[in-house]
């Protein structure tokens, strides 16, 4: 399932549900449908800088993660783990997107969207 984050503030961000699952846990926001308000966003920014500043302390945790992540995902044809692993997309990388978006919103005051 795809998830379209939308501001006044930045263009649309589409992520994939299981993508996106993570930091809207750590946000407390459902994801089939909700608002992150200008009033949350400051507080959410610093939400994600530091769980994307625990993922690149921990590169271990990150690494479990990717090698479950691996387990349920069906590997490209030719594909070996060797070649998974070197193309697999961290935390910091997936959240990026979401964080530079959160990050003008809070700067222009405009909230952020999906499901709606």
């Amino acid at each position: 399932m795809l998830i379209t984050f939308k501001s006044k503030s930045s263009a649309g961000l589409t992520m994939y549900q299981e993508h996106a699952q993570r930091i809207l846990d750590l946000l407390q926001k459902n994801p089939s449908r909700g608002v992150i308000t200008a009033a949350e966003a400051a507080h959410a920014v610093q939400l994600l800088e530091h769980e994307v500043e625990l993922s690149k302390l921990h590169p271990e945790v990150e690494a479990e993660h990717a090698a479950h992540t691996h387990a349920h995902a069906l590997p490209d044809e030719g594909e070996t783990p060797e070649i998974a692993e070197r193309n697999h997309v961290g935390f910091a990388q997936r959240a990026y997107p979401l964080l530079e978006m959160l990050r003008a919103a809070r700067d222009q005051g405009d909230d952020i969207i999906w499901g709606v």
